[in-house]
């Protein structure tokens, strides 16, 4: 009798966590879906389509300008490269990269270290990139 009770109970507990397991790799999937896309636009020089991915409380708060875009236009990608991957506060997943950026002007290349922070929405259902685009034209 002990033996099923037992077994009753660490399926009910199975059948309570189950949901969240489900729940987590959905949003990991999506997570791997957004980041791949984001890495995408980034390495094909599509960055007006990679700032749609950026949270849009963030984009509220720091327009891109013409200007901005424009000098992402002088530079490109060579390399982009996932580092690491970590659980960040408050449930966010932070992804290191590094990438390989060459100044269209001087043909220099150079690598720059970026730390990206996506954060899940549940009302959206998707990840938002909540630090914004990485800074490829500091120095030049």
């Amino acid at each position: 009798m002990r033996v099923i009770a037992r077994m009753l109970w660490v399926l009910g507990l199975l059948a309570l966590l189950a949901p969240a397991a489900a729940q987590s790799r959905l949003q990991r999937g999506k997570l791997q879906q957004v980041q791949d896309a984001y890495a995408a636009s980034i390495r094909w020089g599509d960055f007006e389509n990679a700032w749609q991915a950026v949270d849009p409380a963030y984009r509220a708060e720091h327009p891109m300008t013409e200007l901005e875009f424009e000098r992402y236009k002088q530079i490109q990608i060579s390399g982009y490269r996932d580092l690491s991957t970590r659980g960040g506060p408050d449930g966010t997943v932070e992804r290191a990269v590094e990438l390989r950026v060459i100044n269209k002007h001087t043909m220099a290349e150079r690598t720059e270290r970026y730390v990206e922070r996506w954060r899940w929405d549940p009302e959206a259902k998707r990840w938002w990139l909540v630090v914004g685009m990485p800074d490829l034209c500091k120095g030049q």
